[in-house]
């Protein structure tokens, strides 16, 4: 599998997700804004959205959505429980956070957050929700380790990916301290720590 990813961007949910799996993937980093590959492709002709994650497996076809991703790695490694068995209660619950974090709390942040010409009025509005947001996500996780059940699964990865634009956006994860404890949580897992570093984004 090949992994097509921009660091820090959403896909890093999906890099982590890999390496708790234990698969063998390839990283091709993204330039989205240049519209190139680090090997010199041409993004656009391979993605024409312009986004990334895209995940390409072994048979060649490519895939895109956080979300959609997530499941197909968590399937791909049934005894890392990363994505619970089809028709359990933990599954149903994954597949509700996954939900969750795609519509409202990703999809908050990004674009408005990080365009400068967006209104000031909107980026309150944006701010306000999440806000809101992150308090559900705060008390889901008071007295837990994790968002379902007692294991880290796929929807804890998502989370942590986009929980984590808060402070380089200048928000202070203060107010939430047990979604902030679970952000630090996750950033020591060692899977995750080498996603970090293998993305620029944290020093060996």
């Amino acid at each position: 599998m090949k992994l097509y990813y921009s660091p820090g961007y959403c896909s890093q949910a999906v890099h982590i997700a890999l390496r708790e799996s234990g698969m063998p993937f390839d990283l091709r980093k993204v330039d989205t804004i240049a519209g190139t590959v680090e090997d010199g492709g041409d993004w656009k002709a391979i993605q024409p959205r312009n986004y990334v994650p895209m995940l390409e497996l072994d048979d060649g076809s490519r895939h895109t959505e956080v979300a959609a991703l997530l499941q197909y790695v968590g399937d791909a490694a049934p005894a890392t429980g990363l994505m619970p068995l089809p028709g359990s209660r933990e599954r149903f619950e994954v597949l509700q956070w996954l939900t969750f974090i795609s519509s409202e709390v990703h999809k908050t942040f990004s674009p408005w957050l990080f365009h400068k010409e967006t209104a000031d009025s909107t980026r309150k509005e944006c701010k306000d929700k999440i806000d809101r947001r992150f308090r559900d996500l705060d008390r889901r996780l008071a007295g837990r380790e994790w968002l379902v059940g007692a294991r880290f699964t796929v929807a804890d990865a998502y989370c942590f990916t986009i929980v984590s634009w808060a402070p380089m956006l200048g928000m202070s994860l203060a107010a939430w301290p047990n979604l902030a404890a679970h952000l630090e949580r996750v950033k020591a897992r060692p899977a995750v720590r080498a996603a970090l570093q293998a993305e620029g984004l944290l020093k060996a």
